[in-house]
C-alpha cells in the first residue's frame, strides 16, 4: 500500500488543531464575518427600524391624528406618537448596526426587544400574528448557538 505525503500509517490524516489534537475546530470563535443568523437578525432589526421611521414620517402628515389615536388613545397627542415612533426606530436601528460589530449589548438589547414584541403580539392576537412571528424569529436567531459562540469569541 502506498502512502502519500502527510498521511499517518493506517491511512488517517491528523485533524486540525484547536486546543486538543484532532478536535473539531472552533468555527465560530474567530470568524471575521458574522454567522448567517447574525446577518439575518440585523436585516430584520433594520427593517423594523425603517418601518418605525416611516411611521414617524406619516405622523407628520394628515394621518398624524389617527396614528396618535391608535398609539396614545387621543388624537391630540401627535408629538407623543412621533416621539414614540422615533424611540422605537432608534431601539431597532442602533443595535442592528452594532450587532455586526460584535457588541454583546446589542444582542441582549435585541433579545429584550424580541421578548417585548412577542408579549405584544400575544396580547393582540389574532391581529398581532405577524409581529409575533417576526419577533419570535428574531429571538430564535439571537439564541442559536452560532450567534452565542460568535459573541463570546
Amino acid at each position: 500500500m502506498s502512502e502519500q505525503r502527510g498521511d499517518v500509517p493506517g491511512g488517517q490524516r491528523p485533524g486540525p488543531y484547536s486546543g486538543l489534537f484532532g478536535a473539531v475546530p472552533d468555527t465560530y470563535g474567530y470568524q471575521a464575518t458574522p454567522p448567517k443568523q447574525v446577518t439575518i437578525a440585523s436585516v430584520i432589526a433594520i427593517g423594523l427600524g425603517v418601518m418605525s421611521l416611516l411611521l414617524a414620517g406619516l405622523t407628520l402628515t394628515s394621518a398624524g391624528g389617527p396614528i396618535s389615536e391608535v398609539l396614545t388613545g387621543s388624537r391630540g397627542n401627535v408629538p407623543a406618537a412621533l416621539a414614540m415612533a422615533l424611540v422605537c426606530a432608534a431601539l431597532y436601528l442602533v443595535p442592528a448596526i452594532y450587532l455586526r460589530k460584535r457588541r454583546p449589548w446589542s444582542r441582549y438589547l435585541l433579545i429584550g426587544l424580541a421578548a417585548i414584541g412577542i408579549a405584544g403580539g400575544v396580547m393582540s392576537l389574532p391581529a398581532g400574528i405577524l409581529g409575533l412571528a417576526i419577533h419570535g424569529t428574531l429571538l430564535v436567531l439571537m439564541l442559536q448557538q452560532p450567534t452565542r459562540l460568535w459573541f463570546h469569541r
